[in-house]
């Protein structure tokens, strides 16, 4: 393999109603566009694949205009595993020391992680993340990294987030059968929380809300550590279909509507204004533009309700300081913001993904942030990694030069 497809990077989010292919290139150590391919879905419903064959014929396509316009080869990529069977869970453990207080080593750190992990799983379950969201150190909590320190007993609070082992599997077979190499997945709001989410936003704590087409993925980050992930079943595909049967219109007319006249806030929308309508057969009728409205507020009021209820069982409900941020395609819709602000009680802004180097500004939009992320994930990902190995070879070195 030359230097340079080692540097290539790719992703790839087969979402509901689109598959999207990145490709990223780390040139001089920071992560710089080479290529993407979007295409339109086939074969997924809800966020899980319903029909492999298109969906394999999608994915071969977004990842050949991704080539096309990267100059690349795509070989492997990192996977965005999403949709309602996605469940988080949160767990602790421990491990003691010994009598005497002595260093703490990374071996220990990973010690207390595999003993909080040792969670009990059905059988068609696997583990998708492991998230660290503090160790306690002879009971002295909120501690981000404890090695260095000193200690007798080492306990950490770990967030497990768990996904379908068939869902996860459709999805790699679906890359394998293009012929791309799954090396790792990712939980899409977790993803997308590293391309949307600022630092200061990451610390005072605040819930990232992923509106796909068929679901909407939930990510609550505070104190810099993810400390609640959830899927609500609702996504913006339900809006399409509720104007679709509530004005007996196909769904392609209903979505354009949406786009272009749907807002969530039926009282801003003037009663007086009236809008063109087309049926299936193709005949035109004018609708009052609040008729929309009407039709929307209750989809979106539900929406975040059901988040609220959600965030509230899991006890995340006053951990956010700063507040929901919405990105996906969903949050495109006119009002959202201000049907979350009125449900959740806390303020709430639209998330664009921060632009990468050479990247086309038509990327830089909400329903690209997971894609976004999930390179930056992996960019991340593999610094640390490598990091780790470098100290390893340097701890091996020194071992086998005191040796001789």
């Amino acid at each position: 393999m030359g230097q340079r497809e080692q540097s290539v990077m790719a992703v790839l989010d087969v979402g509901s109603r689109k598959t999207c292919v990145l490709a990223g290139e780390v040139h001089e150590g920071a992560l710089r566009y080479l290529g993407h391919g979007v295409v339109d879905t086939k074969g997924v419903r809800k966020g899980l694949i319903a029909d492999l064959q298109p969906a394999i014929e999608c994915l071969s396509h977004a990842a050949a205009l991704a080539e096309q316009v990267g100059h690349c080869m795509i070989a492997s990529a990192v996977a965005g595993i999403g949709g309602v069977h996605v469940r988080g869970v949160n767990s602790r453990g421990g491990v003691s020391l010994g009598n005497r207080q002595r260093e703490i080593t990374r071996e220990d750190v990973r010690a207390a992680v595999d003993r909080a992990r040792q969670v009990s799983l059905p059988a068609d379950r696997e583990m998708l993340h492991l998230l660290p969201q503090e160790f306690i150190l002879d009971d002295q909590a909120g501690i981000h990294d404890p090695v260095g320190m000193v200690g007798s007993r080492l306990e950490v609070n770990l967030h497990l987030s768990t996904c379908s082992s068939s869902a996860a599997q459709s999805i790699v077979t679906c890359a394998n059968k293009a012929g791309i190499e799954v090396t790792d997945t990712v939980y899409e709001a977790v993803a997308a929380a590293e391309a949307v989410l600022s630092g200061d936003e990451r610390e005072l704590g605040v819930c990232l809300a992923d509106i796909g087409a068929g679901s909407t993925e939930i990510a609550v980050v505070f104190e810099g550590s993810v400390a609640h992930t959830a899927v609500l079943p609702i996504g913006g595909d339900h809006f399409t279909n509720d104007l679709a049967l509530g004005l007996h219109i196909g769904v392609q007319e209903a979505e354009r509507l949406k786009r272009e006249y749907g807002h969530c806030v039926v009282t801003v929308v003037p009663n007086a204004n009236e809008i063109e309508v087309t049926n299936a057969s193709g005949e035109v009728r004018m609708e009052r533009q609040r008729l929309l409205a009407e039709m929307l507020e209750p989809r979106a009021t539900e929406l975040f309700r059901m988040m609220r209820d959600n965030l509230r069982i899991g006890g995340v409900m006053q951990a956010l300081g700063a507040g929901v941020v919405l990105t996906g395609g969903g949050a495109h819709l006119a009002g959202m913001l201000e049907t979350a602000e009125s449900q959740l009680r806390v303020p709430a802004r639209i998330g664009s993904p921060v632009p990468l180097s050479r990247m086309p500004l038509t990327l830089a939009r909400p329903e690209y942030a997971t894609a976004i992320g999930m390179l930056l994930y992996a960019h991340r990902t593999r610094t640390t990694r490598a990091q780790e190995d470098q100290g390893l070879r340097s701890k091996l070195r020194a071992i086998f030069a005191g040796s001789l």
